[in-house]
């Protein structure tokens, strides 16, 4: 079972809420138990967003190789390769940004 926690969002896992909000403090009252297919919405997204979180750290890493890449400056073509992985990896990390951003906007965390 999943409860939410209805002052600042919290979602706990187990059998029932806990004595005390982890995040914020608030009492067992202030949580409410989660739907099923709510439930089994925030589990999907937890797996997807898990992904999201991992591929970022990759283009992280993209990011952080291209930079060496432009910064060593061999040759155009070396240079316009690095651009490129410099843009795609900015673009994807701000795409996976807003997809989170979406899921959390839909209930979709927890």
């Amino acid at each position: 079972m999943k409860w939410r926690c209805s002052v600042c969002g919290y979602v706990h896992d187990g059998d029932e809420a806990p004595d005390r909000c982890p995040k914020c403090g608030a009492p067992k009252e202030k949580f409410t138990k989660i739907e099923s297919d709510k439930e089994q919405l925030i589990e999907r997204a937890r797996f997807t967003n898990n992904l999201h979180m991992q591929l970022s750290g990759i283009l992280d890493e993209v990011l952080e190789i291209a930079a060496k890449g432009i910064d060593d400056n061999l040759d155009p073509g070396c240079v316009a390769i690095f651009k490129a992985a410099q843009k795609s990896a900015w673009e994807l990390k701000q795409s996976i940004k807003a997809e989170i951003e979406t899921h959390i906007s839909k209930g979709k965390w927890g």
